[in-house]
C-alpha cells in the first residue's frame, strides 16, 4: 500500500462523508457546550457519551477545523480501545460548514463566516 493509499484508510473530508452519511456514526470531539450550539446531523457528542458510549461500527470523528488536533487525539484513543473502523473528518466542523452542508444549530464564530 502507497502512503496516499495509507492516508486515506484514516481520513475522509466533508464532501465524501456528505455522501455517505449514514454508513458510519459520526462523533463530534468538540466540548459539549460546542456540540449544544451547532453540530453536524445525526453526530453524537463524544464530551456526552464518552468512548464507551459509542456504538459498535465504523465511526468518523471530526472537531473543529485544520487548525484543531481534538479528532486525532480521540482516533487515537478509540483505536488504543481496539476499535479498528475510525476515520478522522479533516477539515473538521469549519470545512463542513465551509462547503455548505446542512448543520444542527447556528455556527458561530467561524472566521469568514456570517453567524
Amino acid at each position: 500500500m502507497n502512503y496516499f493509499e495509507q492516508k486515506l484508510a484514516f481520513e475522509t473530508d466533508a464532501a465524501d462523508v456528505s455522501e455517505t452519511l449514514g454508513d458510519f456514526t459520526l462523533v463530534d470531539a468538540r466540548s459539549a457546550a460546542a456540540y449544544d450550539a451547532a453540530h453536524l446531523p445525526g453526530a453524537i457528542s463524544l464530551a456526552e457519551v464518552g468512548f464507551d458510549g459509542l456504538p459498535d461500527g465504523p465511526l468518523v470523528v471530526y472537531c473543529w477545523s485544520p487548525g484543531c488536533n481534538g479528532a486525532t487525539k480521540a482516533c487515537a484513543q478509540l483505536i488504543a480501545r481496539g476499535r479498528s473502523d475510525v476515520k478522522e473528518m479533516i477539515g473538521g466542523f469549519e470545512y463542513w460548514v465551509r462547503e455548505g452542508y446542512e448543520v444542527v444549530g447556528e455556527p458561530r464564530g467561524l472566521v469568514g463566516l456570517a453567524g
